[in-house]
């Protein structure tokens, strides 16, 4: 039995090899890389490092050769760009007659108004269209994005948002990448679909449990789009990431990351991390890279 994941030296494929490599013998693992270079220490563990790029659809014949199982985990870019790059390497897997396919898509994925669902539709569609079994780990929201507001915060400033009062099932992407190795190497999850959220919390909520791990309160500003996109501008993020933020505040807004599920209790036995602890991490990470 052949176990590839894709994108394995990222930073979300990274954490799943690590649990990956404490359950399954390394000779079982194979790795799909853009530059395999950047994956010597995990061929030092005897993983089978390929080359393959999504760009080149025919690095990927060699990529996924004799591959049972595969781990899809979604690319970087523009939904254009990883529409077309997920179809690549979904054709491949279908040529190479790999017979699972688990890929991390995104909450609600069919009816989200997400800015990156389309992605997520697309490619799930792509899988269903070959027959080959699938697992989709549609996966809500890393608590790692806050990191900025996080830091914002720890400077003095108050938690930004223009989200208003839409939800959001943060989780830290140790238990996402826990979950999908969990499906990847585990038996029984052939056609079936994961909503991996934590319990929902507003940008208040959220604000008042980093406040309590802080021991200070925090305040929270709400504000309209433009009043949101102009502090990113003055905070000196790039103008091309600027509407990216916008259109995930808007995201929230309408409610596209508002799950509840407990998908995560079937896959890991037992919750996702509570969010007092997920924040704790984060800030003492912090701290101790300041």
């Amino acid at each position: 039995m052949k176990l590839l994941v894709t994108g394995a030296t990222g930073k979300f494929g990274t954490k799943v090899m690590e649990i990956l490599l404490k359950t399954v013998p390394a000779e079982q693992l194979a790795v799909s890389v853009r530059n395999p270079e950047k994956a010597e220490d995990l061929r030092a563990q005897g993983v089978d490092v390929r080359q393959g790029d999504f760009d080149h659809p025919e690095s990927l014949n060699a990529a996924f050769a004799g591959v049972d199982r595969l781990l899809l985990i979604s690319a970087d870019g523009d939904n254009e760009t990883r529409i077309r790059q997920h179809a690549n390497a979904v054709a491949a897997a279908e040529r190479a007659g790999v017979s699972f396919i688990a890929y991390t898509s995104l909450a609600n994925a069919q009816g989200s108004k997400n800015l990156f669902a389309p992605t997520h539709q697309a490619t799930e569609a792509a899988i269903l269209k070959t027959g080959i079994a699938y697992s989709f780990l549609r996966n809500n929201w890393y608590l790692e994005n806050e990191i900025s507001g996080i830091q914002g915060v720890l400077a003095g400033a108050p938690w930004l948002t223009s989200a208003a009062d839409g939800k959001v099932g943060w989780a830290l992407q140790q238990d996402y990448a826990e979950a999908a190795a969990a499906v990847l190497a585990g038996e029984g999850h052939e056609n079936t679909v994961y909503e991996l959220s934590g319990k929902p919390l507003s940008q208040e909520e959220l604000a008042a449990v980093l406040g309590e791990v802080l021991g200070k309160e925090v305040p929270v500003q709400q504000v309209d789009d433009a009043a949101y996109a102009e502090v990113m501008v003055g905070a000196g993020v790039p103008d091309f990431v600027v509407p990216i933020l916008v259109e995930i505040q808007k995201s929230i807004r309408v409610g596209s990351l508002d799950v509840e599920s407990d998908d995560f209790e079937k896959l890991l036995g037992r919750p996702a991390t509570p969010i007092t602890e997920g924040l704790r991490q984060i800030v003492d990470g912090l701290k101790q890279n300041s």
